[in-house]
């Protein structure tokens, strides 16, 4: 946890949007009350984390309809487990294009296969998706 506390102390006061910290590289965007970082190691390309932090938010946005922040997160968290799912696998980036996850996410709802066994699949061992929430005196935080 004092990880995801250093990053959040580092990334809540600027307006940038990567940062290195503790030989990651980290990419983020704050939406109203949540702050979403796509973490790498430092050999990792910058746009290419950036653009699977577009994608994830860009994703999100539809499976919440537009409605990007803690509370829905939290109430819709099987769609963005799935969502997380098809973008990245085992810390391999599977697809990049928002238009794609969203329209696989859709198949799979579809499909009835969302359910505790497909969300509970998700794992992300090698590229860490870390969902923090706002305001830092909030314990609440998610890594993915």
């Amino acid at each position: 946890m004092a990880f995801e506390k250093n990053v959040f102390n580092k990334t809540s006061r600027t307006d940038s949007e990567i940062a290195f910290f503790g030989g990651m590289t980290i990419v983020y965007k704050n939406s109203i009350d949540l702050f979403l970082y796509v973490v790498g190691s430092s050999h990792e390309n910058e746009l290419m984390l950036m653009s699977v932090l577009t994608c994830l938010f860009e994703s999100l946005s539809h499976v919440l309809r537009k409605n990007v922040e803690k509370r829905w997160l939290l109430e819709n968290m099987d769609g963005a487990f799935l969502v997380l799912d098809e973008i990245v696998d085992g810390g391999v980036i599977l697809e990049s294009d928002p238009q794609q996850v969203i329209q696989k996410v859709n198949f799979r709802a579809d499909d009835g296969s969302l359910s505790e066994q497909s969300v509970a699949q998700v794992s992300l061992p090698r590229l860490i998706l870390l969902l923090w929430t706002f305001p830092p005196q909030c314990t609440n935080s998610l890594l993915l």
